[in-house]
């Protein structure tokens, strides 16, 4: 029996074959390469760039299960939008403020120096935009309107293209030509900085230089890492980047494949950080494991679930909404599965 409505799923007995689409990292490679599988669920998977994987399933849909842009996926569901149901498996973190680059001869020596400046962005809702702004009005007090933007990707090849994204009352966001990109136009000096760069190849995003290889150009923090753990102990926030969507008319038909896939992920972040302890304990016979790395084996700072990430989630609805980029702040029920929300 197959199900036309929901593209390239076929029942096989009690299995259902869908297609999935995960970036190559750490935590999603063993479902890549089969090492772990979900019950009654056989995974098709397909690795994409994340620029090009979140463009392909806004506008097209081309994926059972996938990684999804949490601002997008906020920014859609505010909209009235129905297509994803999600599960609270969170597979790319970052402290994202500390990826601003900067040139070294536009007297920018601190966040606040921004304020005026000619900064780029590969796309003003993507996620980890939005959290660099958060830090940088919160921690900083430079808000988006003091800054004069220039975005890269264009309407037809962007996840604004696909949720109707404008740019957000009093913030000015210049779209750059698609004969030109972030990275030539920083080394040309015509931008100032840029919040984030994205330089892989993919059907997405345009800049190829490698910015850090070029004396003109530097990371804003010096020590990033320093940062990192400054605003950590500071805000309590490991800032999510991406989440796991599941096709909604394929959940509507079978509830159960959002915790049956949901713990997957889990067992495939379980064989990450199982390895990951085997090879920092090989360390302890010699008395090489430090006191930090000891402390970091108690806890897992890409947890899954609603409950461990409660308040990253609300902050980073809070300010999709705050930056003007939806008509209302979105709950987490209207975002996750609600089998999930006591996960």
């Amino acid at each position: 029996m197959s199900f036309d409505s929901v593209g390239t799923i076929a029942a096989q007995g009690s299995r259902l074959d869908l297609s999935l689409a995960l970036a190559d990292n750490e935590n999603t490679r063993p479902l890549l390469d089969g090492n772990v599988t979900a019950q009654g669920i056989r995974f098709l998977p397909t690795a994409v760039h994340p620029s090009e994987m979140f463009w392909r399933q806004l506008k097209y849909r081309d994926f059972d299960v996938s990684e999804m842009s949490m601002s997008s996926l906020v920014i859609s569901t505010s909209k009235g939008a129905k297509d994803w149901v999600a599960i609270p498996v969170f597979t790319s973190r970052e402290f994202f403020h500390t990826r601003i680059i900067v040139r070294a001869d536009a007297k920018i020596e601190k966040p606040a120096d921004l304020r005026g400046k000619r900064v780029g962005v590969p796309e003003y809702q993507q996620t980890a935009a939005i959290w660099g702004r958060e830090a940088l009005s919160s921690e900083f007090g430079v808000a988006p309107r003091d800054i004069e933007w220039f975005m890269e990707r264009n309407p037809e090849k962007s996840h604004g293209g696909a949720t109707a994204f404008a740019a957000p009352a009093g913030v000015t966001v210049h779209q750059i030509p698609p004969t030109k990109n972030i990275g030539e136009m920083l080394l040309a000096g015509e931008l100032d900085a840029t919040l984030l760069y994205l330089a892989n190849r993919n059907l997405v995003d345009r800049s190829r230089v490698d910015l850090l290889s070029d004396p003109r150009v530097r990371y804003l923090f010096s020590d990033r890492a320093a940062e990192g753990r400054r605003y950590y102990a500071k805000t309590g926030l490991y800032p999510i980047n991406h989440t796991v969507v599941v096709r909604r008319a394929l959940f509507e038909q079978h509830p159960w494949i959002a915790l049956n896939a949901y713990h997957a992920f889990v067992a495939a972040r379980a064989d990450v950080i199982a390895r990951g302890k085997a090879y920092l304990r090989s360390f302890e016979d010699t008395g090489k494991l430090g006191e930090e790395a000891k402390r970091a084996l108690a806890v897992d700072p890409m947890a899954y679930g609603v409950g461990a990430n409660r308040k990253v989630l609300e902050t980073i609805c809070r300010s999709v909404h705050e930056q003007g980029l939806t008509s209302r702040r979105v709950g987490l029920e209207e975002i996750f599965a609600a089998s999930t929300l006591e996960v």
